[in-house]
């Protein structure tokens, strides 16, 4: 069969449509466009805003015109099943709890088989360790559609990171729903700290890579764990406001302080580390004295990058039904300034390694030169006229710095080409 595979939202269900695309290469199967008009059309959905939720309906309009079956899972479909049901008789919904195996076993006949096909353009493989949420945010539907905290085991782990391994890939993303939770739902309790100890021993993959934790989650153990060398130093909290007393609305489970704090421990042992983060403004409730607080903390927080969301109502939680609700114009004003700041504290954690010696992994080729990005996260561009053959990992100096991307000069006796 000729099929397509659409993605919207969070590592997670990138990890996992990576995985049934992998399944179903296995199966002899061609991974097609969706403009290719293919005989299925899988689409993985997001529901953690009101674009997502858009954005998941016109994929499946577009997947109706142009693709003789459709497939839906994901949350935005775990939330509106009925909804998307009467769009047409050709769509069939997959539960988020089935869909890696149900969507498998529809077209590999049950071979199931973790499959790596290293021609995929993805260079650093994303393997989904736990799914599901044991909080309670006020403003997220997330838990509703993934349901509780789920830990895969060690062994299925171990075994898929070593796979990748052998397939020739240098770094892989660990990632969750709460990826922090990982292993709490054990007979025998485990932590993420003890599943970086096992691949840390049972593997030899080059670089491990987390995805988003939540700031509670990142204790003393987890950053002594990080000084390995194979594990990047890049962290992503979200804040998600600077205000103690939206965070309480929010029903986030710390303080501005205990946030701080933590973020100065993570500074004092890796000076270097990218530490990202997630705001949303316009919650309500959130006054201009609320929304300033939110921008001085992160402008003297250690962030090197942001990513700035406006609130978005969810229907079925609580904060849909808050008092104070934002006007629009006023949340994408905020979102602009906050952007704004995003933009400088970028720059300065560029400007800061100016001259500096990265080890980069290559992603792709381009007419400027090659592109990769370093442990700790940052894009760059190895000026054209080397030729690093096939090399996945380059040592590089910072040489300058444009359109928030780092310049660079390979480190090694790489030559240039025409010398």
């Amino acid at each position: 069969m000729r099929i397509s595979i659409l993605t919207l939202g969070c590592k997670t269900n990138q990890g996992e449509s990576f995985s049934i695309e992998g399944n179903l290469k296995r199966a002899g199967n061609e991974i097609v466009d969706i403009s290719d008009n293919p005989d299925l059309c899988i689409i993985n959905t997001c529901t953690v805003t009101a674009k997502a939720d858009r954005q998941s309906r016109q994929l499946i309009y577009r997947a109706l015109r142009n693709s003789a079956k459709v497939i839906v899972t994901g949350c935005y479909s775990e939330l509106n099943s009925g909804e998307i049901k009467s769009l047409g008789t050709t769509i069939d919904i997959i539960k988020n709890s089935d869909k890696e195996t149900v969507i498998s076993k529809l077209i590999t006949c049950n071979t199931g088989d973790l499959c790596i096909d290293n021609q995929y353009p993805r260079h650093r493989p994303i393997v989904k360790v736990q799914d599901g949420c044991n909080y309670s945010c006020s403003y997220c539907a997330i838990q509703k559609a993934r349901g509780k905290s789920r830990s895969e085991s060690c062994n299925e782990i171990i075994n898929k990171i070593n796979e990748y391994t052998e397939s020739g890939y240098k770094e892989v993303v660990l990632t969750g729903i709460h990826l922090g939770a990982y292993g709490l739902d054990f007979k025998f309790k485990k932590s993420l700290s003890d599943l970086l100890k096992l691949i840390l021993k049972e593997t030899s993959m080059t670089r491990i890579r987390l995805s988003s934790l939540g700031i509670n989650e990142i204790n003393d153990e987890l950053i002594n764990i990080m000084s390995d060398s194979r594990i990047c130093k890049h962290l992503h909290i979200p804040l998600q406001s600077g205000d103690d007393f939206i965070l309480k609305l929010m029903d986030r489970k710390y303080s501005t302080a205990s946030f701080i704090n933590r973020l100065e421990s993570i500074t004092k042992m890796f000076p270097d580390i990218a530490i990202g983060t997630d705001v949303i403004t316009g919650f309500p409730g959130e006054g201009d004295e609320s929304f300033l607080k939110t921008c001085r903390f992160i402008e003297a927080a250690p962030f090197s990058y942001i990513h700035v969301f406006p609130y978005s109502t969810r229907p079925g939680t609580r904060a849909a039904s808050f008092d104070g609700q934002i006007p629009y114009f006023i949340k994408k004003h905020r979102v602009n300034i906050l952007k704004t700041i995003g933009d400088s504290k970028k720059g300065d954690y560029l400007t800061r390694h100016l001259n500096k010696a990265l080890e980069i992994l290559i992603e792709n080729r381009t007419a400027e030169g090659y592109v990769g990005t370093s442990a700790n996260y940052i894009k760059v561009l190895i000026a054209s006229g080397f030729d690093l053959g096939e090399e996945t990992l380059v040592n590089v100096r910072v040489t300058g710095i444009r359109n928030y991307q780092a310049l660079a000069i390979p480190l090694n006796n790489y030559q240039p080409f025409n010398i």
